[in-house]
């Protein structure tokens, strides 16, 4: 049941933490361009990252691990959103915008994550 609750309890904050970055990046970027969906899935995974450098062989890791990653991190990253506004992007013609939301979210995502983690 512990587990439960530490997957609900990061969840919660993780989903606020995303909605809050929305919030954030409306009031300085008006573009089409999904900036707070690109911002919250690199932050996640600096985040991810940081936790699994920081808990490598650390007691606390295990007990940790379901509300950091799963919890706060899955709620905070936005996979599904990222490939609905993705889809919106290619649905409206605006292939710049579509080829660079998907380039940059995989790679500078995929890229950060082995800079973090690569001594781990």
């Amino acid at each position: 049941m512990i587990q439960f609750l530490a997957v609900f309890i990061g969840g919660g904050i993780g989903s606020v933490a995303r909605f809050g970055t929305g919030k954030l990046v409306q009031l300085y970027f008006t573009g089409s361009f999904p900036l707070a969906t690109l911002l919250a899935n690199v932050l996640s995974c600096a985040i991810m990252g940081i936790f699994i450098v920081l808990g490598k062989n650390q007691a606390w890791f295990e007990q940790y691990k379901l509300l950091v990653l799963t919890g706060l991190c899955g709620g905070f990253s936005t996979f599904s959103t990222f490939s609905l506004e993705s889809l919106h992007l290619l649905k409206t013609e605006n292939y710049l915008f579509f080829g660079l939301n998907i380039l940059v979210s995989i790679v500078v995502c995929i890229a950060l994550l082995y800079w973090i983690t690569k001594e781990a």
